[in-house]
């Protein structure tokens, strides 16, 4: 999963529920969306006994990063690979001392993921939830 077309599908995969519970998942945009906001510099390819497993992108801007494209297998939630890949993310910007913002869906399951790990609600809507980490004292 290297090229921005198995990202694509993939996050057509993971989002799907949540985009269907909330009225709003269109079989194009949500691949398109992928397409049109890939930097392939900022992602990293996530892999789980030498398989392709899913991705994360973490952008730069000015002291601030956006958390974006975090996408794992459904068949393998739950396993604590979410949490590793994030909370290596996090210690290289809290060596930064630079803040992390995110947005997840509305209802989504990973919001708990990101709260356990500091994110706090900064805004949100009836679709996203704009969530944001400060860096932690070493």
């Amino acid at each position: 999963m290297t090229d921005v077309e198995a990202v694509a599908e993939l996050r057509a995969v993971v989002l799907r529920p949540d985009l269907e519970r909330l009225g709003r998942y269109d079989e194009h945009r949500v691949r398109q969306r992928l397409r049109d906001g890939f930097v392939p510099e900022h992602t990293w390819m996530i892999e789980v006994d030498g398989t392709s497993a899913g991705c994360v992108a973490l952008r730069p801007m000015e002291r601030t990063y956006w958390l974006e494209h975090f996408y794992l297998d459904p068949d393998l939630h739950g396993r604590g690979i979410g949490s590793a890949v994030l909370s290596g993310l996090l210690e290289r910007c809290d060596r930064e001392d630079a803040v992390v913002r995110l947005n997840v869906l509305q209802g989504s399951p990973a919001r708990r993921l990101y709260e356990r790990y500091g994110f706090a609600v900064e805004t949100e809507d009836e679709v996203d939830v704009f969530m944001v980490r400060h860096p932690s004292p070493a």
